[in-house]
């Protein structure tokens, strides 16, 4: 008898340990997805040295990485913070606006070695890092509407592997742009940000996002009323801290309309105060605050 319940009580040890161990998994597992990290769960996560112009090899280093200059909106990963909703995965940070449809701003880093032979993905889809509660933003959903389905994180700025730049193609990475805008003027000045970093040997911290509502497409995706971006450049290999009053900064403030697509990207200069004040979002709040009133009250003409 006495063998039966020393046996009985390994058997029921055993199953509370494995089904704390379960728990402690499944909690894991669902951080995981809240955090947007979309990679093969069986990979290893690679420890990198504190050097922002390495590839990014986890959610955690993107965090660091990508967000360096700050939370624009203060997003985060609470569903019930629907419309300001942090996501972060290996290619970017962004907030998403579930009331959109969209972004609300996407935050990256360009170095040299995210530039590589790994072939445009285009496999535009709905992003499963989203709380089951919110709407999901399908590549349908912008057929027929006379619109792109406008990156905000360029696919050309993730060449480096085929994960990182199918994970441009996320529809929370796009925004409903007019072609003119898209392919012509938008795409101008992402072409201009990559040949900075290839020639002149420098990274890039960059702030993309939208402002504005014209219509909706099938009641769902807000089209925006302009498009922005900011990009700030250091020595290859440094962080924020090599930023000062004489960094290149550039802010671009584009209207998304037909009939621009022959102009020139530098017409569209602004400050980054002014896009702060326009979108509604702090971009360079890790900065101190004298050095943020320098550089984002300036418009860069070189």
């Amino acid at each position: 008898m006495k063998n039966k319940t020393l046996v009985g009580g390994i058997i029921a040890l055993i199953i509370i340990v494995s089904l704390a161990l379960f728990c402690w998994w499944l909690g894991k597992k669902i951080n995981d997805r809240l955090r947007g990290d979309e990679t093969d769960n069986n990979n290893t996560t690679v420890e990198q040295p504190a050097n922002d112009s390495l590839p990014v090899n986890s959610v955690e280093q993107a965090e660091k990485v990508y967000l360096a200059l700050g939370n624009p909106s203060n997003a985060t990963y609470s569903a019930s913070n629907e419309n300001n909703f942090l996501i972060i995965n290996k290619a970017y940070a962004l907030s998403y606006n579930n009331s959109r449809g969209t972004a609300n701003w996407v935050s990256w880093r360009i170095a040299e070695n995210d530039f590589g032979s790994a072939d445009r993905q285009n496999d535009f889809r709905p992003n499963t890092a989203l709380p089951p509660s919110f709407k999901r933003i399908t590549p349908s959903d912008y057929t027929g509407s006379g619109f792109d389905r406008g990156h905000l994180c360029p696919s050309a700025d993730r060449s480096s592997s085929e994960e990182a730049n199918s994970l441009t193609f996320l529809m929370t990475n796009m925004a409903p742009q007019t072609p003119d805008l898209n392919r012509n003027v938008w795409n101008d000045f992402e072409s201009y940000s990559r040949e900075l970093v290839k020639r002149g040997k420098v990274d890039l911290y960059v702030i993309a996002g939208v402002y504005g509502e014209k219509g909706k497409l099938k009641k769902k995706v807000v089209v925006p009323t302009n498009c922005w971006k900011v990009i700030v450049a250091v020595p290859q290999g440094a962080d924020i801290s090599a930023i000062n009053e004489k960094t290149h900064v550039v802010a671009v403030d584009m209207p998304n309309v037909k009939g621009i697509s022959n102009q020139d990207w530098r017409e569209f200069r602004t400050t980054v105060r002014a896009i702060e004040q326009k979108a509604n979002v702090n971009l360079l709040s890790n900065l101190p605050q004298n050095l943020q009133d320098a550089i984002e009250t300036r418009i860069e003409n070189r």
